[in-house]
């Protein structure tokens, strides 16, 4: 095979050692290899670039292997070519696993230029990716503490997620706090209620008209303080954001402009996929590595049904959740109107799909040519249908030898 790169580097990366081989071209053409290992301490990744640029290595490859990359390529990225692959794409073959095989194996596919390299953005817009992903995290935290939050009232017998909408409002705190105190009748905690929830006070003591247990009012109120602790950590989180998407306002704005996306899932697209989109070739090499798209199942010539592959699992639920809050925006656009023919054939999670991928394809074209969102409005699915349809009968009378002209009936 014809060697594309002279002097690279294939590293073997775990949590406390990097195995690397050194992969040149030596005399008549044939490959010599050298292979160290060294920590993963701060020094010993210095020793580990000391000894590259010794070698002359010009690329490196590694695998995404957990966390553990991230420090060697944060030491190696501004020196060197540094690459990151997928391991699954760079399999070796079955009985050859070994720490020095690996990196032996990874420094021959990429002398050879047999590596497609992994999408890893800049590192501020990975510092906002940190950010954003602990955010995800303390946000499943909430909401399963929430969940357990009622679970506990259920178990007890007291029905106020029956009756208010919002178990967590200011109504409903209030009553849960009183609940955990236990000093107040039920018709009194139901007086707490305010605005429109005020008008079921009757159903509200009868749903409250329960004793609670001493573990039980210890339980709601650890979860209860367990709750606002997540709550004052989001706020907190979302200032720091704040501060380091400041320099970005611009694309925040560009992206907002869809229907559907508000602040933090603006800032999730670009702490995912950055604002520089030439790292993926096309729309549809983003929505292949999102995975928002269908899978490819051909055989014997023949095209079956296959679900979308596996994504980036961040922006992929950042984009659905923009498709599902978009096709419920009043006043009319083209993605509701879509999203509601595409429900009426293929079900609510596949339309959600179907949607999400319009937009990340919106979002390409946008942060490529820096343009505000244009929708294209309700009646273009209207107007597409009846151009396909014309077409369509057309090429069937062309078909069976007959000469079409259209031609637009007066009014």
């Amino acid at each position: 095979m014809e060697v594309v790169v002279a002097c690279c580097a294939g590293l073997d990366v775990h949590q406390a050692s990097v195995v690397a081989c050194v992969n040149s071209t030596g005399g008549g053409g044939r490959s010599r290899k050298e292979v160290r290992s060294f920590g993963t301490m701060r020094d010993d990744l210095i020793a580990l670039h000391d000894w590259l640029k010794q070698a002359g290595v010009t690329m490196v490859a590694m695998e995404s292997t957990g966390v553990y990359w991230k420090p060697v390529y944060e030491a190696l990225e501004h020196h060197f070519d540094t690459v990151v692959v997928n391991a699954q794409h760079i399999k070796n073959v079955p009985g050859r696993k070994t720490d020095v095989k690996d990196c032996e194996w990874i420094s021959n596919l990429l002398r050879h230029g047999l590596i497609r390299p992994g999408f890893v953005p800049p590192r501020e817009i990975r510092d906002i990716r940190e950010l954003t992903r602990f955010r995800r995290k303390l946000t499943q935290v909430q909401a399963g503490e929430r969940n357990r939050l009622i679970k506990v009232l259920e178990t007890a017998g007291i029905k106020l997620a029956g009756v208010a909408s919002d178990v967590f409002g200011v109504s409903g705190r209030a009553m849960i706090r009183a609940l955990i105190e236990g000093e107040d009748t039920p018709e009194a905690i139901a007086c707490l209620a305010r605005g429109k929830l005020r008008g079921k006070r009757k159903e509200l003591a009868r749903a409250l008209d329960v004793s609670l247990k001493a573990h039980q009012r210890f339980m709601l109120r650890t979860q209860l303080a367990r709750i606002e602790q997540a709550e004052a950590d989001l706020e907190r989180i979302d200032i720091t954001l704040r501060e380091l998407i400041a320099p970005y306002a611009h694309y925040l704005q560009l992206l907002m402009s869809i229907p559907g996306i508000d602040w933090i899932i603006a800032v999730t697209i670009i702490a995912e996929i950055g604002m520089d989109m030439s790292a993926f070739a096309s729309p549809a090499h983003l929505a292949s590595w999102t995975g928002i798209c269908p899978g490819n199942n051909e055989s014997a010539g023949k095209k079956r049904s296959a679900k979308s592959r596996k994504g980036n699992v961040f922006l992929k639920t950042a984009l659905v959740t923009a498709a599902i809050t978009g096709s419920r925006r009043r006043g009319g656009t083209y993605l509701a109107e879509k999203y509601r023919r595409l429900v009426a054939r293929r079900g609510k999670m596949r339309a959600a799909v179907a949607i999400a991928h319009k937009i990340l394809v919106s979002i390409w074209h946008m942060l490529s040519n820096g343009t505000f969102y244009q929708d294209p409005g309700t009646g273009f699915l209207d107007k597409l249908d009846r151009e396909r349809t014309s077409k369509h009968l057309v090429r069937r009378l062309v078909n069976m030898g007959f000469e079409v002209q259209l031609k637009e009936k007066a009014a």
